[in-house]
């Protein structure tokens, strides 16, 4: 369902992306040289993800991975990631590209992260949710816990998210990202290179984690990435 924030939204991703691409060119050459160096092309990642109602997008990010890495099962990913990829994961600089994305309307600044096409006929009705609006660079689940929480938790978190988005809870999410981004927190989960594969919803009945009663608010009941 749209709000009259979604408009605004809109307008200030393409302004914000804009902006941000303009003044992260030197970063964004620097870390393109320095992949094309440690890793050879291609220098860029993309690959098909569902965003806003489920329909197909190519996301762009820096490659992280071995040539043909990122397309295979998580659960190799630890033998596909190569050492100077860790650090750009480390660092979220691998997803710079992204605002690209933004720019072209296919993501946004703030929501729920696209995740694989494969995902779609698992999520549980409630968990679908999280395609009514455009997927995010950032988000609630990024900013609390990231690929430390259950993929329930996330979903929960996603759904909250598309409930209660505005303008307030995007620019908490967007200060709250630049803390964890520097204190480069929930990059991995236990266990895993990078995610755990998602198989289905624990709870098919759509119960789920809360989020920070501070920024999602205590209302609001549902399933809450991983594979950035």
């Amino acid at each position: 369902m749209n709000r009259p924030y979604d408009i605004v939204k809109r307008v200030l991703d393409v302004v914000l992306a804009a902006v941000g691409l303009l003044l992260a060119t030197p970063v964004l050459a620097a870390v393109a040289l320095a992949v094309l160096v440690t890793m050879g092309r291609p220098v860029l990642f993309r690959q098909a993800r569902p965003g806003r109602h489920g329909e197909l997008f190519h996301l762009v990010k820096f490659r992280s991975m071995t040539v043909g890495g990122e397309d295979q099962a998580p659960a190799n990913d630890a033998a596909r990631l190569t050492t100077f990829g860790r650090w750009l994961r480390t660092t979220s600089l691998d997803e710079l590209p992204q605002l690209w994305n933004v720019l072209r309307g296919e993501m946004s600044l703030v929501g729920p992260r696209p995740l694989l096409p494969a995902y779609l006929s698992r999520y549980s009705p409630e968990q679908l949710r999280r395609h009514e609006v455009r997927p995010g660079i950032t988000g609630l689940q990024q900013v609390y816990g990231r690929n430390t929480l259950s993929w329930d938790d996330r979903f929960a978190l996603d759904v909250r998210y598309v409930r209660q988005r505005s303008l307030a809870l995007d620019l908490r999410i967007l200060l709250r990202t630049v803390r964890t981004v520097v204190r480069r927190e929930g990059i991995t989960a236990a266990g895993a290179a990078t995610a755990h594969e998602f198989l289905g919803p624990a709870e098919l009945a759509g119960a789920g984690g809360h989020g920070p009663a501070e920024l999602a608010g205590a209302g609001g009941r549902g399933p809450a990435e991983g594979h950035r």
